[in-house]
């Protein structure tokens, strides 16, 4: 497989990726799908999936991914368990390399997603989805009438606080300084809810819970002291790594190492298209990055068409 030029190589299995390979090989482009360190992409951490269409008592994270992926390869598309490497877009056809082994192709879409940040405690992964969420407007709503923290001081952490308000009987903001980094609108709309709260000057020492998340220890920076918050969630608002290394000086990427795009998914590379949270610092949702991914594929599809 790794010997022949490809007309298609995606990177990335998530929803972005899989949803451009199901549409490319449809379009019998027969794309190679090099899947990354987790086959199914961040959508197969959550252990329920309650907000993409078409299922109504929700489904299980690793369940939909791998339904996704027998789709794809249904229409043709080869999956390859492998983490690509490095990547050469200064020549045609284009290098993907593993460690396995190399793949050319005339077009490569990127779906590689974005890593959230974490506070990389004890625990903490552990509790993704029994307590712990990194997606407000995915999870808010298991969180009625609880008592929830939010752990960060910019727009996303004002953006979730605000949504979560909704729902939450309380909401926390915990913050590292004494002041936000919030923009003022969503400053003020947050000082203004009867909901929200803030403990400045702290960050998160330790998680209580083994099964679920039962509370929090917090450290003041400047004191030194512990305080110890029962609490029923916990969401991060503290920024997201976009998986674009291999791409820097290749592509253009922006000052937080997202993918620039012209139009919907072409990069400033021809013949190469960008689909998902490795372009999206805004919505971050499974059928936004879905969306996208069928964007790349139909514009890999009419690329090749006009460069036979």
């Amino acid at each position: 497989m790794g010997g022949s030029v490809h007309e298609l190589v995606i990177l990335g299995s998530g929803p972005a990726g899989l949803t451009a390979a199901i549409y490319a090989g449809r379009a019998s482009l027969s794309p190679v799908v090099i899947t990354g360190l987790r086959s199914g992409g961040r959508l197969t951490m959550p252990p329920m999936v309650e907000n993409f269409p078409g299922f109504p008592d929700g489904i299980n994270g690793p369940t939909l991914m791998k339904n996704t992926i027998e789709q794809a390869k249904r229409f043709g598309a080869s999956i390859v368990s492998a983490n690509a490497k490095s990547v050469d877009l200064q020549s045609r056809p284009f290098t993907v390399n593993t460690e396995e082994t190399s793949f050319s192709c005339d077009t490569l879409i990127i779906a590689t997603g974005a890593d959230n940040r974490y506070l990389e405690l004890p625990g903490e992964k552990e509790l993704i989805g029994r307590g712990i969420s990194t997606c407000a407007t995915c999870d808010g709503f298991f969180f009625r009438e609880k008592d929830v923290f939010v752990i960060g001081g910019g727009d996303t952490a004002m953006e979730d606080s605000l949504f979560l308000s909704r729902f939450a009987k309380k909401i926390t903001v915990v913050h590292r300084r004494d002041q936000l980094r919030a923009s003022r609108i969503l400053q003020q709309q947050a000082f203004a809810n009867p909901r929200v709260d803030f403990i400045w000057d702290s960050v998160v020492e330790e998680l209580i819970g083994d099964e679920v998340l039962e509370g929090i220890k917090l450290r003041n920076v400047k004191t030194a002291e512990i305080s110890e918050h029962r609490c029923d969630g916990v969401f991060l608002a503290i920024g997201h790594i976009p998986n674009t290394e291999m791409f820097r000086g290749q592509l253009e990427l922006d000052q937080e190492g997202y993918i620039v795009t012209r139009g919907p998914t072409r990069t400033s590379v021809e013949g190469a298209f960008a689909a998902g949270d490795v372009v999206d610092k805004v919505y971050r949702q499974a059928v936004t990055a879905a969306g996208s991914g069928c964007m790349a594929a139909l514009d890999a599809e009419r690329w090749l068409a006009l460069h036979p």
